[in-house]
Parts: structure tokens; C-alpha cells; sequence
């Protein structure tokens, strides 16, 4: 088929997961991404886009399978993509991406995708490591075996990659084939069932869409067909693939013995974690800072040119102290995230999943969970996605219950003032920054009572099950910086758009609240200047905006919950913020940072106006027990209705999602009371 000019080549990427299809996806399609959703199911489907030789190709990255007998969510998400997707819709070509040094895994889901006819491109990944482990691959005997294109490739050195284009937009000849492994009785079953008795027909029966084969049968017949695909691909792989041990090299092994042995690996696991947290305050700080900076000097600006109105007000007491707060830490995002990828690139990730996985097994749990609590450091709502590669039911909705209990990066944030507030920068424990320490302390916190609700949901739900891991463990790779830089784009730009947005609003709707009130608000001025005419003008004015913001609508929704909070040390602003933070936890900080802005005519940073706030009593707004309980809650709190909202799609369980936000807001409250009443 040729491609008319002005027209989109439609093209799926699929493969096993960990081979390296994210970084094939950014080389090919690099900042061209966007992601979106499968119709009706909350798994992100992202694609992108590149030109080659004047043709425009959208490329879909399809969720990473072994099969085609789907065993998780992602895996049937998949094969219901390419069943049931009407064919004008479908991707004219399948990139099938495989590894070089595990190649029979991945041939066996590519002969079972060449049995639905559809054209495909064989990339053979990691030739160049296969290379250095002494492995020879005979690309044309699989070429010729498939009737397909075989690419070999470097996605990490970018090698390849120009003669994979050519092979994408390349218009040959497809032959079909009959489906090699269905025995001919089996055959007259499916045209009875069916009415046909090709591939498509042949999978829709074995998975239960289409009605009249028992269970007993469906297993039986997926069995018979995979012992008679691996007799075949015993042969290819012996005519194909050679191995010169005498080649390669052992690195790897020589690493695994320290980072997978069942004691060390986990000290070292722990010192890389401490070194992560160390990170994110020293390289932090001085971005940090100039950011926190500049937003001050943004507003004096912006107050010097505005002329004096609720306008002006409104820029410099609202908007861009709320946007300031939370861009503020948009440095420690991405070294999070930068740093999560490096170790994800150089294959270390791989061996987290495997060192954890007899451990997790004791909590009701794999270690394909692990998979998804790590994502949760980073957000919750990709991570209770991921959880949908975990085959078991109850493993599954053990690991969507708690991993919102994982410390996410909009909490980093929150954190971050928090403890700057009762920790001071140059505080050292030995060689460590006691901040960094103390963001380690609250990361660990998250981790411990995951794991403890782990076990509680373990035995509400009578789990016994005893799962299995298959991972491929990776060869140690020198992380593709390219590939890095795209996630932490990616990633942080996501932060600021989706907390900007909200922030942007929130600003806005708080400073008109705080800023309009009834009869005691309008007549402030006359209030103060009747009963406190002993006063100087500055003293009145600060009077006057104390009863304004206490007496404005804001003011009012605050004092209405206040007696609820006051036990955990909270006083109406901080009520606010929590509510407001129900949209995303971040924002706890930029509602913060727009309130203490209102009336203020000192330009400051977020952290020092904090350290400012006093009581009527005099005593610190923000003082030990008070941040320790602020700490406690937003640790356990499902402060983010994203969360919520995914929660109940993946499980179609408005009692789960229910239980969920329930659990930990009273987790969070009595950790929050209790910590407080003790330190107070």
C-alpha cells in the first residue's frame, strides 16, 4: 500500500516489558509525545510522532506483553487492541521490538502476532551487549523463517535506527499464513463457534469472548499450542543464535553478587535511597532559592508598574505568590526524577523487583508489586495503573490499597517547608544534612505503614496465594542521558501544568474569598480606628487586615472548621490549605503561600513568611508539634482526588475506593492528634 501525500502512517510499537521499548519510543518519536487513554480503561496510552524521507508517522506504544493469553490487565488490554479494534483503526504495521540477549521470549509472541496477519517489523534490540556477551544472531534465517524484516538495533546508541525508519515506511509484499498450531478437529469447532477458524477466532474462544468452549478446553488447547510454538522455536534458535562464552564479558554477574545478595543488596539499596534524599537538598538549594527569589522580586515588580487596585492586588497577592510555591520545587522534582531514571536506565531497577519479591510475598503481595510502589514515588496514579501486571486478584487490590501510602512527589513539596521550618540548612547529623535525614525519615515512614496495612488487608481478604516472578534481569547498561532527559521533561513538565492549573484557579477564587466578607469585614477600618485610636497608622493597618482576612468569606469557611482541627494544632489557614489540597497535595503549599500573601505589603519567600506566622499568643503559627502533626497527616492522607478517581476505575469498586479514602484520612487524623497532644 502506498502512502498518499498528506497522510499519517499509522504504526504500533509492542513487546515484552523491561526490553527497552520506552527508549526505542523516545529516540524515534523524542519530545513529539503525548499521552492519553485506551476508551474506557485508565491505562495510558502514549504516542508520538516522527517524519522519515517527507512521511509523517504516528507511533502507539502499546503496554508490554509475554503473550497473547493475556495473564494481567495490561496484557488483555492488548490482545482486546488488536482483536476487537475495527480494522480501519488498526495500525497498518507492528513494530515487534525484541531483546538480543533473551531473543526466544520474544519470538514467541511475535510467531503468535504473525498468525493474525498482520505486517510486521522484527527490531532485534541490545546487538551491540549481545555482541560483548559473545552471542551471534543470524538475523536473515528469521527474516526468512517470518517472511518479515529484521532489524537489529542499538536504541541506546542510537544504531540502526535510520535502516528501522526505512523498514517502517517500506511498502513490501505481506504474505498470510494459515495458523500453524490449531489441529484440524479444533478447526471444525471454531467454524461451528465462530464461523471461522483463523487466529483471531481462535484467541477469542480461548479467552471466554466468544461462548462454547469450557474452561478445561480453553487451557488445554493454549497448552498444546505453546508446547508446539517452542518445538519450532527450539529449531530457529539453534539455526540462529550462537554463543561464544570465551567472548564474553562478566560484569554483570561480578556486580549482581553484592546488588542482589539477600543481605548487602539491601544495604545497598538503603545507602542509594539515602543518597537520592542527601541529593535532592544539596543540589537543590540554589535553584531553589534564586526560583524563591525571583518570584518576590516578580511581585515588588509587578506591585511598582500595576497601578493600586484589587487588580494589582490580585497579581501580586494572589496569583504569583501561589504559582511561586509551587514552582519552587520544581528543582527537587526533577533531580527525584532524574535520578529514579538513571537507575531505571542502567538496569538496577530490575534487580529491586527481584531482591524484594520473597519479602513482598509476606505481605500478601509479589514483587511484581514492587513495580508499581516504586512508580508510586514518583505519583500514585501511574502506579495503581502499572498495578494491573500483577495476575492475581487480591495481590493486586492489596497493592492498589496501600501504595498511596508511598510518599509521591507532590508531597515533596509539602515536606519540604515543612521540615525547613523545625530543621535548620546548615544542621548536620555526622557527614548527612539533617533535612535530607529527616525527608528520608518521612519516606521510609510511608513504606512502613504500607506495609502494615499490607498484612491487615492480607487477612480481611484471606489471601494465601504464593505467585511467581519471571523478569528478564538486564545486562548493566551506561544510562542513554537523551532517554533520561525526555523522562524528566516529561515528568516535571507534567507537575507544573497539572499543578499549575489548579494552583492558577485555586489563587484566584482564594484571594476573591479573602478578600469580600459581610457587614464586620466592610467595616474594619471604622472598628479599629474607634477602639484603638492610641494606635499608630501602621498598627491600625495591621489590625484592620487581620479582622479583613479573619472576618472575609475565606475567614468564615476557616472558622467553621477550625474546632475539627484545632486538637491537631491547626488554626483556620491551615484548614483552608487542607482543603484546598484535596485537589492535589501540592497545592497545600501554594494556597499557603497566596493566604499569608493577602494584605502583606513585605515582598518575602514562602519559607521565611512561614517562620514569621505567630498566634495571638505569641507562639509560633508553625512550631514543632504543630509541623510534626502537619508532617503525620499529610504522610497518611489521600489528599488527591485523581487518586481516588483511578482507584475506583481500576477496581470498579465504589466500597474499595470508599474503604481507601476512609482508612487513611483516619490514619492520618489520629496520627496527626496523637503526635501533636504528646508535643504540645
Amino acid at each position: 500500500m502506498s502512502n498518499s501525500e498528506g497522510k499519517t502512517r499509522k504504526i504500533a510499537l509492542l513487546g515484552n516489558p523491561n526490553i527497552g521499548k520506552t527508549t526505542l519510543f523516545n529516540v524515534l518519536c523524542g519530545l513529539r509525545q503525548k499521552t492519553g487513554n485506551y476508551p474506557g480503561v485508565t491505562v495510558d496510552k502514549k504516542k508520538g510522532t516522527f517524519k522519515h524521507n517527507k512521511e509523517r508517522i504516528e507511533l502507539i506504544d502499546l503496554p508490554g506483553i509475554n503473550s497473547l493469553f493475556p495473564k494481567s490487565k495490561d496484557e488483555e488490554l492488548v490482545v482486546d487492541y488488536l482483536l476487537n479494534t475495527p480494522k480501519q483503526d488498526l495500525p497498518e504495521k507492528i513494530v515487534v521490538l525484541a531483546s538480543a540477549i533473551n531473543l526466544k521470549r520474544t519470538l514467541y509472541l511475535l510467531d503468535q502476532i504473525r498468525d493474525l496477519n498482520i505486517p510486521i517489523v522484527l527490531a532485534i534490540n541490545m546487538i551491540d551487549v549481545a555482541e560483548k556477551q559473545g552471542i551471534a544472531i543470524d538475523i536473515h534465517v528469521i527474516a526468512q523463517e517470518f517472511g518479515i524484516p529484521v532489524i537489529p538495533i542499538s536504541a541506546k546508541k542510537n544504531a540502526g535506527i535510520a535502516e528501522l525508519k526505512d523498514a517502517i515506511i517500506k511498502d513490501v509484499a505481506y504474505s498470510t499464513r494459515e495458523p500453524h498450531y490449531i489441529e484440524e478437529d479444533n478447526k471444525d469447532l471454531m467454524q461451528s463457534l465462530a464461523n471461522n477458524a483463523d487466529y483471531a477466532s481462535y484467541l477469542r474462544l480461548t479467552k471466554g469472548e466468544i461462548e462454547g468452549l469450557s474452561s478445561a478446553d480453553q487451557k488445554k488447547w493454549k497448552t498444546n499450542e505453546s508446547i508446539l510454538r517452542y518445538k519450532f522455536l527450539n529449531k530457529l534458535i539453534d539455526q540462529s543464535l550462537s554463543q561464544d562464552k570465551s567472548l564474553a564479558t562478566n560484569f554483570t554477574s561480578k556486580v549482581d553478587r553484592w546488588l542482589v545478595h539477600p543481605i548487602f543488596g539491601y544495604v545497598i539499596f538503603g545507602l542509594i535511597m539515602l543518597l537520592i534524599f542527601q541529593s535532592i537538598f544539596w543540589l537543590a538549594s540554589y535553584p531553589m532559592d534564586w526560583i524563591d527569589l525571583g518570584f518576590a522580586w516578580l511581585s515588588e515588580s509587578f506591585a511598582s508598574i500595576l497601578p493600586e487596585g484589587y487588580f494589582a492586588d490580585l497579581i501580586t497577592q494572589g496569583i504569583i505568590p501561589g504559582i511561586g510555591g509551587v514552582v519552587i520545587f520544581v528543582p527537587q522534582i526533577a533531580i527525584l526524577f532524574f535520578l529514579f531514571s538513571i537507575l531505571e536506565e542502567s538496569g538496577y531497577m530490575q534487580r529491586i523487583v527481584y531482591l524484594m519479591d520473597r519479602f513482598m510475598q509476606s505481605f500478601g503481595m509479589s514483587g511484581k508489586s514492587v513495580v508499581p510502589m516504586i512508580s508510586g514515588l514518583a505519583c500514585a496514579i501511574p502506579a495503581i495503573m502499572a498495578a494491573r501486571t500483577i495476575e492475581n486478584n487480591k495481590e493486586r487490590l492489596i497493592t492498589i490499597m496501600i501504595t498511596p501510602l508511598l510518599t509521591c512527589s507532590a508531597r515533596i513539596p509539602v515536606y519540604v517547608v515543612i521540615i525547613a521550618l523545625v530543621i535548620p540548612d546548615e544542621a548536620m547529623v555526622g557527614i548527612f544534612n539533617a533535612q535530607g535525614l529527616a525527608l528520608m525519615g518521612m519516606y521510609l515512614l510511608g513504606l512502613l505503614l504500607s506495609l502494615i496495612s499490607a498484612l491487615v488487608f492480607k487477612w480481611i481478604l484471606k489471601t494465601d496465594f504464593k505467585s511467581s516472578l519471571i523478569i528478564d534481569m538486564p545486562t548493566y547498561l551506561m544510562p542513554d542521558f537523551k532517554n533520561v532527559f525526555i523522562s524528566v521533561w516529561n515528568n516535571s513538565k507534567a507537575f507544573v501544568w497539572n499543578a499549575g492549573k489548579i494552583i492558577l484557579a485555586t489563587s484566584i477564587i482564594l484571594f476573591v474569598l479573602a478578600t469580600n466578607g459581610g457587614d464586620k469585614f466592610k467595616s474594619a477600618e471604622e472598628f479599629v480606628q474607634a477602639e484603638n485610636p492610641h494606635l499608630n497608622v501602621e498598627e491600625q493597618e495591621v489590625m484592620v487586615n487581620s479582622i479583613e482576612l479573619e472576618n472575609s468569606y475565606l475567614g468564615m469557611i476557616g472558622k467553621s472548621i477550625e474546632p475539627t482541627i484545632q486538637p491537631l494544632g491547626y488554626d483556620w489557614k491551615i484548614g483552608i490549605s487542607i482543603i484546598t489540597s484535596l485537589a492535589a497535595r501540592e497545592v497545600f503549599v501554594g494556597t499557603m503561600s497566596t493566604i499569608y500573601s493577602i494584605n502583606s505589603e513585605e515582598e518575602m519567600t514562602i519559607r521565611d513568611r512561614l517562620k514569621t506566622q505567630k498566634k495571638p499568643n505569641g507562639e509560633l503559627v508553625f512550631g514543632l508539634a504543630t509541623s510534626i502533626s502537619l508532617l503525620l497527616f499529610y504522610a497518611f492522607a489521600l489528599q488527591c482526588l485523581s487518586t481516588v478517581a483511578v482507584t475506583y476505575k481500576e477496581t470498579k469498586s465504589l466500597k474499595w475506593t470508599s474503604i481507601q479514602f476512609l482508612y487513611m484520612t483516619a490514619l492520618a487524623y489520629f496520627a496527626a492528634l496523637i503526635a501533636y497532644q504528646i508535643l504540645v
